[in-house]
């Protein structure tokens, strides 16, 4: 099957991927966590709520990362 998608145009091939995509993104409902992600998730978002840090604008951040570069 693969072999057959690279004989595709390479716009169609992105088309495809696209389209996979949002179906995942459509059904991510149906994928449980598992107790370790949600622990991270919870922890995060705990440290997100006392740090006091509401983040910046993300042309700042990206700017900043590309001067790290």
């Amino acid at each position: 099957m693969i072999n057959s998608l690279r004989t595709l145009p390479i716009a169609e091939r992105i088309r495809l991927v696209e389209d996979l995509w949002d179906s995942i993104a459509h059904d991510q409902a149906s994928l449980a966590l598992t107790d370790e992600q949600r622990a991270e998730l919870d922890q995060r978002l705990d440290a997100y709520e006392s740090d006091g840090i509401r983040g910046r604008i993300a042309g700042e951040a990206i700017a900043d990362i590309r001067r790290r570069l």
